[in-house]
């Protein structure tokens, strides 16, 4: 895979599956940010993620606790939520820089809310709404996210239609 791939998405299912596809490829210490607009399937492909990691519970959108924190495998996974910062130093004031460490997985929706405080990702996912479809973006950001996601195949998580599938360096 090089360091950016899109992949084209026909519906919910397809961007599940794309979460559970990637789940083979992030181990703990990544960071993993989400960004698109209300409604691009964020949270849908974080639910597909853990699942294939072994999430058995519901798995919520952390809009307005700011944190939903899961043990798939006894991995400790925190999804975290910025939408509803009012400035990126909100970062400080809810702790999150105690989630990070070489043992967790965090998985950032609107990143972008919580400006420098966000730590570098490994990993950054930009869905799009398009029509009635989504185009989600990978970016390896990171010398082990290029590794991991090298191993995968992006492209069984696009077996809608193949065809659709763009690769661009």
């Amino acid at each position: 895979m090089d360091s950016r791939t899109v992949v084209f998405l026909a519906d919910s299912e397809d961007t599940r599956r794309l979460g559970a596809t990637i789940a083979h490829a992030i181990k703990p210490g990544w960071i993993v940010t989400l960004s698109g607009g209300l409604g691009a399937g964020k949270t849908t492909l974080v639910q597909g993620l853990l699942a294939e990691m072994g999430e058995r519970g519901r798995v919520r959108s952390p809009t307005f606790t700011i944190v939903e924190s899961y043990l798939p495998g006894g991995v400790e996974v925190h999804h975290l939520d910025l939408y509803r910062f009012q400035a990126p130093a909100d970062w400080i004031d809810a702790g999150l820089d105690d989630l990070i460490n070489d043992q967790t997985i965090l998985l950032i929706e609107w990143p972008e809310q919580g400006g420098t405080f966000v730590p570098a990702p490994d990993l950054t996912i930009e869905l799009e709404i398009r029509d009635d479809s989504r185009r989600a973006t990978l970016s390896a950001c990171s010398p082990r996210a290029r590794m991991g996601l090298d191993s995968l195949d992006i492209a069984a998580a696009n077996e809608a239609d193949p065809a659709n599938r763009d690769s661009t360096p």
